[in-house]
């Protein structure tokens, strides 16, 4: 029968960047600053240590009920698979005593065919079971797991913005796929091989009590000394196996700056520093590793001379109870086997025990991202009415034509008590073009945040066309709204296949007028396959200006009735963002946008000028008007361009 499946969980460990690394270099106190609050932040969400050893998570297994219910007809019959399989491996010992009994003590050969046929017969029979129980197994864990896995990500797709501002992805990647393999794998391997393991040591016992009690109960007096030694190897092998998990997830972290931050690290020449760290990490691995090795060598030493010893007192004992011809020699014969087929359930079960405590760990950790509730939420109402995300009901969607109002609204971040606005007002007319410009920390992005609703006002409203954004879907919203962040992304795939994100039937001519309008019609002429051409994971095959520019073109294509321009030009050059600012004057023609500005010359033609400090607008007009008033908004630009007086 096959063993128990283990699967060791690899945990992605947040790296941190070349630059924040030399800089702890230089200053070690620091560095030991930080690494006492990431060993804070690093408890969260940690395997327990050894002081919950027999805790058992039962409570976490009844979370687990919806992904098993589909499957529990194989479930079932992985059961009964399982104990008729461990019943067969019961009986298969008996032909050996019959055999020893009947043909070689009697010296005949009487009947030995019809034997060889019925073990054959049988040994067939247990071989089919086995594959179709190991065949079972697979499909569970591998059911299981992808169904953890697509609730997940499509829980993921309804959270709030503020969930993944407040969790990293290595966090959120390390949920969804490493705790769900693992859990997977447990249920499946857990289950097949606990029934087996767990049948086959109650059946062997009662067999073996049926058979001789003397020497029953003598072998089970010595199974706790196996157990006692088992257990103790056991717990030493998890901490050794905790603690490479952890070694090698720094190796690993190690190993992606090395590779991802290669230009950085040349050019601060601390290519010996990344040597030392990489080296040093590695050596630690190596020696935790071969201590590990040293205790595996060493149990299995002490369990197989532990066995040889229990092995050795039960041939004594049963050699007396032959001698005094109470048992015959071939019910000795099975008593050994039976007692060397106990070992593995026993060490199973142990192995089991110290497992499912780990794995409640990542069944707690997968449930609480289940639970988690999105802060931004549409009412039961408006579902019915607009549809949710997976679920859009289009026909029920009306027209945006772009009036937008903050009313009173105040707000504050949810992890946070400090008001980033407080009874904030703004009117901004159907195709207004609101220019945002501010100090870092200003609450310009939190503005535009709240525009698209990634947030909830803590109090107050924001209405689209005169209605709360509350009473329409968020889909809706996000449909109408054409969002250029700062960093920009890109997804696996083609030019063509990341324009299509925005909208997915756009024809090849539609894709070209959008690229075009941002004058990034250049970046597929000069590549292989234009609009095929691959452009890497994130986009890595493209520069960022390129990124920043088919984000922008996708933006376009959406054809939406509000803009929003998070520093979309900041990573672009100076005569590229020319023709951006000449193509967009004629893209914002009739729809309202808002454009938060890193260079305060893409904004002087904006139709108002917001100037946001401390969450509140206090200067507000036209360039020329803040400019003539020489308050905030004068000293900023003066401040950007060294200069005194504006340009006229």
């Amino acid at each position: 029968m096959s063993k128990a499946k283990e699967n060791s969980e690899k945990r992605k460990s947040e790296t941190q960047s070349p630059e924040k690394k030399f800089s702890e270099m230089k200053n070690p106190e620091k560095k030991e600053t930080l690494e006492k609050k990431k060993t804070v932040e690093d408890k969260k969400g940690e395997e327990p240590k050894d002081n919950s050893y027999v805790r058992l998570p039962w409570f976490g297994l009844k979370k687990l009920g919806p992904y098993l219910a589909p499957y529990k007809r194989i479930m079932i019959s992985m059961i009964v698979l399982g104990l008729f399989g461990s019943s067969l491996d019961i009986v298969v010992p008996q032909f050996q005593s019959y055999a020893l009994d009947n043909f070689v003590e009697k010296g005949t050969l009487e009947g030995l065919g019809i034997f060889i046929a019925i073990y054959a017969a049988v040994i067939l029979i247990q071989t089919i079971v086995n594959t179709i129980s190991t065949y079972q197994t697979c499909q569970i864990e591998m059911y299981v797991g992808r169904d953890m896995k697509q609730s997940s990500f499509d829980h993921l797709q309804t959270l709030s913005f503020s969930y993944f501002n407040q969790n990293s992805v290595g966090y959120v990647h390390a949920r969804v796929m490493s705790d769900t393999d693992r859990i997977g794998s447990w249920i499946a391997w857990g289950l097949m091989d606990g029934i087996w393991n767990l049948s086959y040591l109650i059946g062997v016992v009662l067999v073996m009590f049926w058979m001789n009690a003397r020497l029953a109960a003598f072998l089970l007096f010595l199974v706790p000394v196996t157990v006692v030694l088992a257990s103790y190897f056991q717990k030493k092998l998890v901490r050794f196996n905790r603690t490479i998990r952890e070694i090698n997830s720094r190796v690993t972290g190690n190993y992606n700056e090395g590779i991802t931050g290669a230009k950085t690290i040349k050019s601060m020449v601390i290519e010996d520093k990344m040597q030392e760290n990489f080296e040093a990490e590695s050596e630690n691995m190596r020696r935790t590793s071969v201590h590990m090795a040293h205790y595996q060598a060493l149990f299995l030493a002490v369990m197989s001379f532990a066995a040889s010893v229990a092995l050795a007192l039960v041939l004594w004992k049963g050699g007396v109870i032959t001698a005094q011809g109470v048992m015959e020699i071939g019910t000795l014969s099975v008593f050994m086997s039976y007692a060397l087929g106990m070992i593995e359930p026993i060490q199973w079960i142990i192995r089991a025990l110290s497992s499912l405590v780990s794995v409640q760990v990542n069944i707690e950790r997968f449930s609480r991202l289940m639970e988690t509730g999105t802060e931004v939420a549409d009412s039961p109402e408006v579902i019915e009415r607009y549809g949710d995300v997976f679920h859009p009901k289009m026909e029920n969607w009306e027209p945006l034509h772009g009036d937008v109002e903050f009313r009173d609204v105040s707000f504050h971040y949810p992890d946070g008590e400090e008001m980033i606005f407080e009874h904030f007002n703004l009117k901004v007319p159907q195709g207004t073009n609101v220019a945002i410009v501010g100090e870092t920390g200003a609450g310009k992005s939190t503005l535009v945040n709240l525009l698209c609703r990634f947030f909830e006002p803590t109090e107050g409203q924001i209405l689209i066309d005169g209605r709360d954004v509350r009473e329409r879907s968020q889909l809706w919203l996000h449909r109408n709204l054409g969002y250029v962040i700062q960093t920009p992304h890109l997804f696996s795939g083609s030019i063509a296949e990341n324009l299509r994100y925005a909208k997915q039937d756009a024809t090849r001519e539609e894709m070209q007028a959008a690229m075009k309008a941002v004058a990034a019609d250049s970046i597929p002429e000069r590549m292989e396959h234009g609009y095929d051409s691959e452009v890497g994971e994130g986009g890595d095959l493209l520069s960022t200006g390129e990124k920043q520019l088919i984000s922008f073109a996708r933006a376009v294509l959406a054809d939406p009735r509000i803009f929003v321009l998070d520093e979309a030009t900041s990573s672009i050059d100076t005569v590229t963002e020319k023709k951006i600012q000449d193509a967009t004057e004629l893209l914002l023609h009739g729809r309202t946008s808002f454009i938060i500005a890193h260079r305060l010359s893409t904004i002087r033609q904006a139709d108002v000028i917001l100037m946001v400090e401390g969450g509140k607008v206090i200067e507000k007009g036209t360039h020329e008007q803040l400019m003539q008033k020489k308050g905030a908004y004068y000293r900023l630009y003066s401040k950007q361009y060294s200069m005194r007086m504006p340009e006229s």
